[in-house]
């Protein structure tokens, strides 16, 4: 296992094909849904020194004793979001391009969303943290979205949001965590229409009944990460952007809740100005005055078109980092990753992603080259404001090899740095990852007592990030196993 979800990459399905996002294809697989990547998936930390690779991990030493009865779970209060900090100028074409196009890069002709009122209905088998988590997502979406959203026990419904066992999930779309489909109510209806026109989103003329399936059995974090994005694309945005750096609208994962510029984007597509069945030459005309209505200190001023991401890029990475390919080629796609990226000058998440991948397929080929590329990713990631929780997660992968080496002082420096941005983020499962990094260092300080107090601190965290006591015990001991005394 490596530290995949925790640094927020790795819970979305491949939408790369037509026939995959109709849902006629082969597998059936659905527009787009949280990625399960074979090489940046999991929780663990110990073998992030071995990552995709087979070397053996180093077995854990002097394990820092847990409490025989964790803490209560703990989960966010604060349901703000980060807010929004770039040009209208930029988003409207973010806008244009999230609406009107799918993964794949087919053509969306036709506009559509929701005209009226919109009903959710949980289906049985959810988790009580999915209620609570559902609850404080509708209440963002009236206040923030201005949607007119509400819950209902009605067996009629606009989304239906179904339970299903991970492994019934896996089974079904295999490189998907959780996914969203038009035109179902429930699972069985699902694997009955999965391969028809019926539950293609190109099709559509206007929103109607859809259904959100999300692992009955997955952590809190996990589910609440599904239920953000896939009831986001349920409202709305069918695409994803690896250029948008404050978004869950990009295939990095970085961004776990939805974030100002996605509650903008929703608020943009319920805006009066628009309507169900308009072209995207029909949005051009109105969304720059929708979005400077909306967002006042975004100001009027045109901004530069964006390019588009190509797509040998995405193959590249999509082979780098997905199953099926022996270790050698994965590396040998990231590298090549890698050189596009230089060659079109990117900076930003695009550049910032494609290090970060190159240095997880090189942690236990080539040590040195895996903290060059995570040294890139972090310069790339630390220049913007915009992107400080992406510098987060490659904390963790810097505190690992630090902490490893016996640094425990570079340990504690890249971890306060991170820590609250993992809170402000509302990522759990990041933020007690890094206190238990911290709690390491401390421990090789010889400080045990603040060691213990800040493990014990982080166990709340831990429960909602990483789901049963086991996962918890075993995210702990993982981390005791980096110190090299």
């Amino acid at each position: 296992m490596v530290i995949g979800t925790v640094a927020g990459f790795g819970r979305r399905t491949i939408g790369t094909n037509a026939d995959a996002e109709s849902g006629v294809g082969p597998a059936g697989t659905p527009s787009r849904g949280r990625r399960a990547l074979t090489c940046l998936a999991g929780l663990g930390v110990v073998a992030l020194l071995a990552s995709c690779a087979a070397a053996p991990a180093a077995p854990p030493t002097r394990a820092a004793a847990l409490p025989s009865t964790l803490p209560a779970i703990r989960s966010f209060a604060d349901t703000s979001a980060v807010p929004v900090r770039r040009s209208n100028g930029e988003m409207a074409q973010d806008f244009l391009d999230l609406t009107f196009q799918l993964e794949s890069g087919r053509n969306v002709v036709a506009m559509t969303r929701y005209e009226g009122p919109i009903t959710v209905r949980v289906a049985a088998g959810a988790q009580p943290t999915l209620i609570q988590d559902l609850d404080l997502l509708l209440a963002r979406l009236r206040n923030e979205a201005g949607i007119s959203i509400a819950r209902t026990n009605d067996a009629v419904a606009s989304i239906h949001i179904v339970p299903v066992p991970q492994r019934d999930l896996q089974r079904a779309v295999p490189q998907a965590a959780c996914f969203v489909v038009p035109n179902v109510m429930d699972w069985n209806s699902y694997l009955q229409l999965r391969r028809s026109p019926s539950v293609d989103w190109t099709r559509l003329q206007t929103r109607g009944t859809a259904a959100m399936f999300i692992p009955a059995d997955a952590a809190p974090q996990e589910i609440r990460d599904c239920l953000h994005e896939e009831l986001a694309q349920a409202l709305g945005p069918l695409n994803d952007l690896y250029r948008l750096p404050d978004s869950v609208f990009n295939d990095d994962n970085i961004h776990t809740v939805l974030t100002g510029f996605d509650m903008l984007m929703l608020r943009a597509t319920y805006a009066p100005e628009l309507r169900s069945g308009m072209t995207r030459a029909q949005a051009t005309a109105v969304i720059g005055p929708v979005l400077q209505r909306l967002n006042p200190a975004g100001g009027s001023a045109s901004a530069p078109a964006v390019p588009s991401t190509p797509r040998d890029w995405i193959t590249a990475m999509e082979t780098a980092l997905i199953g099926g390919s022996s270790p050698a080629a994965r590396r040998q796609a990231v590298n090549n990753a890698v050189s596009m990226a230089r060659t079109l000058r990117w900076d930003g998440p695009r550049a910032g992603f494609t290090y970060y991948a190159q240095g997880r397929l090189m942690i236990g080929h080539d040590s040195a080259a895996a903290v060059t590329a995570f040294n890139n990713a972090d310069l790339i990631y630390s220049s913007s404001p915009l992107t400080r929780i992406h510098a987060a997660h490659i904390a963790v992968q810097k505190a690992a090899f630090s902490l490893r080496a016996g640094d425990a002082m570079t340990t504690i420096r890249l971890t306060d740095g991170a820590i609250p941005v993992a809170a402000a983020h509302q990522n759990a499962a990041l933020l007690a990852t890094l206190m238990t990094f911290k709690a390491a260092a401390f421990d090789m300080q010889g400080d045990s007592v603040a060691a213990q107090a800040l493990r014990v601190d982080s166990l709340g965290w831990a429960r909602y990030g990483f789901g049963s006591d086991a996962n918890v015990r075993a995210r702990q001991a993982e981390v005791d196993g980096l110190r090299p005394y």
